[in-house]
């Protein structure tokens, strides 16, 4: 996306990651939750008053309003998943803290349900990803930047006819 708009990309995940000196899922376990949520916030905060360009923010983000509110100074895409379609793609990830249960496709349907309409409150647009490929998804993303004149529009290429 950031590539094909030809701005800078950054993860909010790996600033925190960067700022902690440790993984999430390390932080998490020995300090909680609660207190990666605070972090959390600090970076949401800074990223969402300094960084102009495309932002992926952790799935936890929107818990707090006040990260719901700073994240909207920008144009936010909410990619819904189902919580079957996600454990096909996360079920061999060892690195989110929240999924490192029994049952992850139970974990994945309580936080759908409790995050659902705190995504949909943060977000500007919502598209239903089901199985996409990452260049559909940046299509869809851009052609409503372009509708939003977020973006201007993409010319296509004019050809000229000689009589």
């Amino acid at each position: 996306m950031a590539r094909r708009l030809g701005v800078s990309f950054v993860d909010s995940d790996h600033v925190i990651e960067e700022r902690l000196g440790c993984s999430i899922r390390e932080f998490f376990e020995r300090e909680g939750e609660d207190r990666f949520r605070d972090i959390e916030s600090e970076v949401i905060e800074d990223l969402t008053l300094t960084h102009d360009g495309v932002l992926s923010s952790g799935g936890g983000s929107v818990l707090r309003p006040v990260n719901r509110q700073a994240l909207r100074r920008g144009r936010v895409f909410y990619l819904r998943s189902l919580p079957e379609e996600l454990i096909r793609r996360l079920r061999h990830d060892t690195n989110r803290p929240l999924l490192q249960v029994a049952d992850p496709l139970a974990r994945l349907r309580d936080l759908h349900t409790k995050r659902d309409p705190l995504y949909r409150e943060a977000a500007h647009h919502v598209l239903e990803t089901g199985r996409p490929t990452v260049s559909g998804l940046v299509h869809q993303i851009i052609a409503q930047l372009e509708r939003d004149r977020v973006i201007p529009r993409a010319h296509p290429a004019s050809t000229h006819r000689t009589p």
